[in-house]
């Protein structure tokens, strides 16, 4: 009997892929950043995956879109630099041992390893674009550690000030879109541009290798 296709499930269930998030997540709490645990994994996961179904792409791409997101941080538990190419390589060992074909660890690893503008990631394949554009919509205070506004840093602040983010398809209009409400008593919105451009440029370019446009609405404010 043929063996039924591995799924987020398993994933999810997979030892390595806990202990993996978890302990990146506890690094990347030490260094000062925001929230990349469990949660970020299952947004982004779940994101990428409602893009990839949106534009249309087949079911099987959805699900490998899913677990490539909700893979995609697991290199920090190694260190932030380089995380992208560490958490793909450690990404092969949980892969191989669900049985993974090659092509799809293939296609799972091109992703993780090109998520991260500033490690030289690129959108490379469709998958790989929209784990970007996932990855980069999740602004939200619900990310942010620091319980004291008063200390907050710049990327304490955005993200705080953001109240609301969502991130959607539209396959008819080839529209891609992240909405954004910002609580502009926490910070402004220039702030936004300020830390995360490089991040919009890359959505962008992600955006236009699924033949779309990449649009930005803050406070139902069409600003890119």
């Amino acid at each position: 009997m043929q063996k039924l296709q591995s799924t987020i499930e398993d994933i999810k269930k997979h030892p390595l892929t806990n202990a993996y998030i978890k302990g990146s997540d506890k690094s990347l709490d030490v260094l000062g950043y925001t929230e990349h645990g469990i949660r970020h994994a299952t947004i982004v996961s779940q994101n990428a995956s409602k893009i990839i179904s949106k534009l249309g792409y087949d079911s099987r791409l959805v699900e490998l879109a899913e677990i490539a997101g909700y893979l995609h941080d697991i290199g920090n538990v190694v260190n932030r630099k380089g995380h992208s190419i560490s958490g793909a390589l450690l990404a092969v060992e949980i892969l191989k041992d669900l049985k993974f074909p090659e092509n799809e660890i293939a296609s799972i690893i091109r992703a993780i390893g090109n998520h991260d503008e500033e490690e030289g990631g690129e959108p490379v394949s469709n998958i790989a674009a929209a784990i970007i554009l996932a990855d980069k919509a999740d602004i939200h205070r619900s990310r942010v550690r620091n319980s004291n506004m008063i200390t907050f840093d710049i990327h304490d602040r955005v993200n705080y000030a953001a109240t609301y983010s969502s991130v959607d398809a539209d396959a008819d209009s080839k529209i891609i879109f992240l909405n954004l409400t910002i609580d502009t008593q926490v910070s402004q919105i220039m702030e936004y541009f300020e830390i995360f451009l490089s991040r919009m440029m890359i959505c962008r370019k992600a955006a236009v290798f699924l033949n779309c446009k990449f649009e930005i609405l803050v406070n139902d404010i069409r600003l890119l």
